[in-house]
Formats: C-alpha cells, sequence, structure tokens
C-alpha cells in the first residue's frame, strides 16, 4: 500500500498536469479566436478596397441569338412601343430612353420610328403577329433599316412604388431571325432591382450624391426608366 506522502504527491502532479493542459486549451483557443478576429477585419478592410464593377443582368430573362449577328446589322428602327398599361403618354418616353441607352452601346445604328408615322402606319401591320418574308422586306424598304426593334409595355405604376413591364423583342430583317428578345418586370420595391439601382448610379453617375439619387430613381418615373433603359441596353 502507499504512503499518504507518495498519494499526496501523486495527487499534487495530477492536478499540476490538468492545470497545464487546460492553460495550453485556454491559450490555443484565445490564439485560434484571436486569428479570426484578424480575418474579419482582413475581410472587411479588402472589401473596401474592392474595386467596383457594374451588376451583370439577370441572364434569366432575355434571349440573345447564340449565331449572334447583331455587329452585322447596319441599322435597326425602334418603333415606338406599344402599350397595354394605363398610362399611354409613357410609351414615348420609354422609347426615346431605350433610344438613348442603347446608342451608348454602340452596337448598331439607330432611329426612332413613331406609331403615327404614315411610313409606318402605311405599311398596315397587326399588333403581336408573326411576320412573313414578305412583311419583313417590306418593313426593311419602307423604314430604310436591317432589323427592327418591337415591343410593348406590359406594366407601368408610378405608385405606390415605381413598376416598369417590358416585352420586347430584335427581328433581322434580311432573314427573318429573332436575334434578341427580353421580357421582364422592374418594380423599385424588389430588393434585386434595388441593388441594380444602386449599381446603375454607381457606374454611371459617378458622383457623391448616389445615395440621394436611389431614392430618386425609387420615385422618380423619368429616373426610373432611364434605370430600365440602361438594363435593356446591358443584355446586348
Amino acid at each position: 500500500m502507499n504512503s499518504p506522502e507518495t498519494v499526496l504527491s501523486y495527487l499534487l502532479t495530477l492536478n499540476l498536469s490538468f492545470a497545464a493542459r487546460d492553460s495550453r486549451q485556454k491559450l490555443r483557443a484565445a490564439g485560434r479566436k484571436s486569428w479570426g478576429i484578424i480575418l474579419l477585419l482582413l475581410a472587411v478592410i479588402l472589401s473596401g478596397c474592392r474595386t467596383h464593377t457594374a451588376s451583370a443582368p439577370v441572364s434569366d430573362y432575355y434571349y440573345l441569338n447564340p449565331n449572334n449577328k447583331l455587329s452585322t446589322i447596319g441599322r435597326v428602327a425602334i418603333v415606338e412601343l406599344d402599350n397595354d398599361s394605363s398610362y399611354p403618354e409613357i410609351s414615348a418616353d420609354i422609347t426615346q430612353a431605350l433610344y438613348q441607352a442603347l446608342q451608348k452601346r454602340q452596337v448598331f445604328g439607330l432611329t426612332v420610328v413613331r406609331q403615327h408615322d404614315p411610313s409606318w402606319r402605311s405599311l398596315q401591320l397587326d399588333r403581336d403577329s408573326t411576320y412573313n418574308l414578305e412583311k419583313l422586306s417590306a418593313i426593311r424598304e419602307t423604314l430604310r433599316c436591317d432589323g427592327v426593334l418591337l415591343g410593348t409595355v406590359t406594366e407601368y405604376r408610378p405608385y405606390p412604388h415605381m413598376a416598369v413591364g417590358l416585352r420586347l423583342k430584335l427581328l433581322d430583317l434580311r432573314d427573318g431571325q429573332l436575334q434578341w428578345a427580353l421580357e421582364q418586370i422592374w418594380d423599385s420595391a424588389d430588393k434585386t432591382t434595388e441593388k441594380h439601382i444602386k449599381s446603375y448610379f454607381k457606374s454611371e453617375k459617378r458622383s457623391g450624391f448616389a445615395p440621394l439619387h436611389e431614392k430618386l430613381a425609387a420615385v422618380s418615373p423619368l429616373e426610373f426608366i432611364k434605370f430600365v433603359s440602361y438594363e435593356v441596353a446591358g443584355t446586348f
């Protein structure tokens, strides 16, 4: 049997061993915690230094012909949009904004044709109909262009929050192929739209008043339409 002194010595040694091990564990835990804090701070710092890039357009609301021939279309006529909303006057504003946004892309030459234009009315085309090659040839000859961009304002709401819906298509008048199409609704109350508005003002306006402009776009029809047109042009 061990003596009391031996037992006491053993217990003391065991206690010191546990204390040392506990101390090492605490040091390791503290070290891990410190590294975690350092890495978090580093991530925050780096995120502040990151170069801004504009948001890419959402890929599921537009179509681009895989045999893309847009660069070979010399001139495109943008026909003033039809309108399914309760605000018929908005068609002219959106058409003009699209024209200006597409001009900046410099993909092809552009001209705007109004619905009341005698040359367009003379074609007597049915809305939303599928045009045969004879009709396409007539459009090409009358409007003197190789492509035509047609579409409809499917929705427009200035309140309680801004919303614009568009359905658009670009036809190649040389062979009748659909080169591009889009259908989408932009709602200022939508979180994704909100993020895209922020990217739009950061990349386009480059102003210290970006937050003010973002709020303005959510309530101003003119600013919101410019934003929507910018998004549409970005899909080409």
